[in-house]
């Protein structure tokens, strides 16, 4: 590789890595930021939500008891009690965590991420920042998305009717 294209994709990984935490389907959110110092996440959160939420951690797959939820109602962040998703849009993926097929729009902002060296789409929620989990493109229609989240990283929130 010439010096010139090595600077060159140096210089559009840095900008694509800049630029990368946006809304999801939004140019501007309308969310307001929740930010915390660490020793209060810790106060917040238990040893494994800090793990997962804060560190970008992931849970051990079928260890949610979320993955089973099938009562109507709202997935929402564990670590401000933002909305993320709607339990209609939960399907079984066969993975081992809970999976929607779209989010509540702008409630959640994305990053790539290559911790497995090559690049995933990262997802965190839109008010405190808190790592949920990724997308990927093999979910069911309509959107052909599955947000692959870690049950830790929600609490469920039911409807009065269910």
């Amino acid at each position: 590789m010439k010096r010139r294209h090595f600077i060159q994709a140096g210089i559009a990984t840095i900008v694509l890595t800049a630029t990368s935490l946006i809304p999801l389907g939004a140019k501007e959110s309308t969310i307001t930021p929740l930010v915390l110092s660490e020793d209060e996440w810790r106060r917040r959160l238990t040893e494994k939500q800090f793990y997962v939420l804060r560190q970008e951690g992931t849970e051990r797959p079928w260890t949610s008891p979320l993955n089973e939820e099938k009562r109507q109602g709202i997935f929402a962040c564990a670590g401000c009690d933002l909305p993320l998703f709607e339990s209609s849009k939960k399907y079984d993926s066969g993975t081992g965590w809970p999976s929607f097929w779209a989010a509540i729009p702008h409630h959640t902002e994305t990053k790539t991420d290559f911790k497995m060296l090559f690049p995933r789409t990262e997802y965190h929620c839109a008010r405190c920042g808190g790592h949920q989990g990724h997308i990927f493109n093999d979910g069911p229609k309509p959107s052909g998305k599955r947000w692959c989240n870690n049950g830790i990283a929600l609490k469920f929130i039911p409807n009065n009717k269910s």
